[in-house]
């Protein structure tokens, strides 16, 4: 399935039907007085949080989304049919804007969680609600109220307890797919993840987190370079990040440095979460790696995914950081 993360759709509620003018005239009631009926309420555009979702891509595939009418109140007091709601299912993490003003309108993040984004007109009141002892025969109602209408921006920003930050082909699409059930593309050439990967970690008996695998970055990706900023968003949501170093890509320090810089750039508030350092590919890495000048504080784990050495040292360093925060 393609990976969508940005949409733009109009939705449209429901009008609420107009309330009627009518009297009752029966063979033996020849005067059974105003029985005109309320209109029906128009329908709610709503939406609702699915965690089985992970792409807006079928949301973007529909521009615009319209919600039946209520019906018209009838005579004998007969009740005009409420309009059906059009229930939008979004992913977990997904901001709704609005388009004209780019105000926050809702973030979606619970699942089932439902919040009417345009609310249905409410049906006009028939005859028979202006009854009164003076006014026994009155010939007025209400027209339904219009339903809201608006055009709104969806952006999907993945809801993940880790965020893998790395160079393209540092391997983080290999970790991954050997801690989880995610399925990653995995080449060896660079950008051979074009869109986040989620996958869920079994540790112990009970326990499990979400892993995010973003796409690689390069220098100046918060300028839009390579893959762009369109991905680093994804790691704002992240509790903490694992930056995954390359030693046959150099100096490991520098590497460190440059994807620190880059998340600076996108959002100080990211270089603030609790993170861990995993040097990749010791099974290939012959010349000696120089960590001194990497952060002390930091858990530091050398390891190779392709022969599984660490590995279990470095998810059992991940969930205990998760513990911490």
């Amino acid at each position: 399935m393609k990976f969508i993360d940005q949409a733009s759709i109009h939705v449209k509620a429901g009008n609420g039907g107009h309330g009627c003018i009518a009297f009752l005239r029966e063979k033996f009631r020849p005067k059974g007085g105003p029985c005109g009926g309320d209109g029906g309420k128009g329908g709610n555009i709503i939406l609702r949080g699915n965690y089985n979702l992970n792409t807006l891509l079928d949301i973007s595939l529909n521009k615009h989304y319209k919600a039946k009418n209520g019906e018209h109140g009838k005579g004998k007091n007969m009740h005009g049919k409420n309009g059906d709601d059009i229930i939008i299912n979004v992913p977990l993490g997904t901001i709704i804007k609005n388009s004209e003003t780019k105000q926050l309108i809702i973030d979606i993040t619970d699942e089932g969680q439902d919040y009417i984004i345009a609310k249905g007109g409410n049906g006009g009141f028939g005859n028979a609600r202006y009854k009164t002892q003076k006014e026994t025969a009155p010939r007025i109602a209400n027209d339904g109220q219009v339903g809201e209408e608006l055009k709104i921006d969806l952006e999907l920003k993945v809801l993940a307890d880790v965020g893998l930050v790395g160079f393209p082909n540092a391997g983080k699409s290999t970790f991954i797919s050997k801690i989880s059930n995610a399925k990653p593309k995995i080449a060896d050439y660079p950008f051979t993840t074009l869109t986040p990967n989620l996958g869920i970690v079994r540790f112990g008996d009970f326990n499990s987190f979400v892993v995010a695998d973003i796409p690689g970055l390069i220098e100046n990706a918060s300028k839009g370079k390579g893959l762009g900023s369109q991905f680093l968003k994804h790691i704002e949501r992240t509790k903490i990040l694992v930056f995954m170093l390359d030693p046959s890509m150099g100096d490991v320090f520098d590497q460190y440095d440059k994807l620190l810089n880059e998340l600076k750039q996108h959002g100080k508030s990211i270089v603030d979460k609790k993170s861990i350092i995993l040097i990749t590919k010791n099974d290939i890495s012959q010349d000696d790696v120089d960590i001194s000048k990497l952060p002390k504080q930091l858990d530091l784990i050398s390891i190779s995914s392709v022969k599984g050495d660490n590995i279990n040292k470095a998810v059992s360093s991940i969930h205990s950081l998760l513990e911490e925060n």
